[in-house]
């Protein structure tokens, strides 16, 4: 399958790579990551312009993260409160929490350092009615980050991409798992210290 997903981007080129970043910022399990990589490696091979590769991945992502703020502020109550599965509840309801402590720098290393986390991130701030511009600011900065991280990998490391999305796909996954346990570890010293008080 991924072979089959490699082969779509030279064909579709711009097209897919925007609306991959688009669909995975709204939680589809999309392999944006993997797409990205391969448009930077067939843009050092000259099947794609390696600028044009990366505003389509860029413009993709920031349009896909408006929308999951424009979702959850909407319905917010439904994104929290009912999601689909208690995985995706579980995850919504921590990020709704590490935004309300640190929002800008929530959203800016959601984008790329724990970017499966991303996608709830967007849901959460508009749930929880960030100011606007403080999530696009933080939102632009971070996916400009991830867009130039993969899809210049992707160039640089052409020959080897599928080893390369393996390897960033395990350290982005285990980022993640730390910062939900980092989170949980904060939470629980918060509950016991306001038992103990009590």
């Amino acid at each position: 399958m991924t072979e089959a997903i490699l082969a779509l981007v030279p064909v579709y080129g711009l097209a897919l790579i925007a609306a991959a970043t688009f669909l995975s910022c709204l939680a589809l399990p999309i392999p944006s990551s993997l797409i990205m990589l391969s448009a930077g490696g067939f843009a050092a091979a000259g099947d794609l312009v390696l600028w044009q590769a990366g505003a389509a991945a860029l413009a993709g992502a920031v349009i896909g993260d408006q929308a999951g703020y424009q979702l959850g502020r909407m319905g917010g109550r439904i994104f929290a409160g009912h999601a689909p599965s208690p995985k995706r509840a579980a995850l919504m309801a921590k990020a709704t929490a590490y935004l309300r402590e640190r929002s800008a720098w929530a959203i800016f290393l959601s984008r790329w350092l724990v970017s499966p986390l991303g996608p709830y991130v967007n849901f959460a701030g508009g749930a929880a009615r960030l100011p606007w511009i403080r999530f696009t600011r933080a939102g632009v900065a971070g996916e400009a980050v991830w867009v130039t991280l993969y899809v210049g990998l992707g160039a640089a490391f052409a020959d080897d991409i599928l080893a390369l999305a393996d390897l960033l796909g395990s350290a982005s996954g285990l980022l993640a798992a730390l910062a939900v346990a980092g989170g949980l570890a904060l939470w629980l010293r918060a509950a016991l210290r306001q038992r103990g008080s009590h």
